[in-house]
């Protein structure tokens, strides 16, 4: 089936929570992934909550990745969409997840913009 493109949706556990809350090293960790898979990296904004936690985003010319981090719980909450085929969001995926130092990870793929195809067949 064709898609405009995969979207991954990870649920990673048993994060380092020092690198969760720290805002310039997942900036490093998802800047490092994205162009180590492949990307071509366009803006990046992330921001620090008190008293913990990070959210960002990063740009990419093939879609974005974005993130929410919980280090109370050791969780990060990571999307990896890519459009076309030059990057595969999984090796993305599975580099954030070596970075974060990650004991566990639970995702799934979407394909998005499928054409052609009625709703029913696409969620069954």
């Amino acid at each position: 089936m064709n898609a405009l493109g995969r979207h991954v949706l990870a649920e990673i556990y048993g994060c380092n929570p020092e690198v969760l809350d720290n805002p310039e090293t997942v900036e490093r960790i998802l800047l490092q992934a994205a162009v180590e898979a492949g990307a071509d990296v366009r803006q990046v904004a992330f921001h620090k909550f008190s008293p913990q936690g990070v959210s960002g985003v990063v740009v990419i010319s093939e879609s974005h990745l974005a993130i929410h981090t919980w280090p109370e719980y050791g969780y990060a909450a990571v999307d990896v969409f890519t459009c076309g085929d030059r990057v595969n969001p999984w090796e993305v995926c599975n580099r954030i997840v070596t970075g974060f130092d990650a004991k566990q990870v639970q995702a799934t793929e979407m394909r998005r913009g499928v054409f052609g195809v009625s709703p029913k067949q696409v969620a069954g």
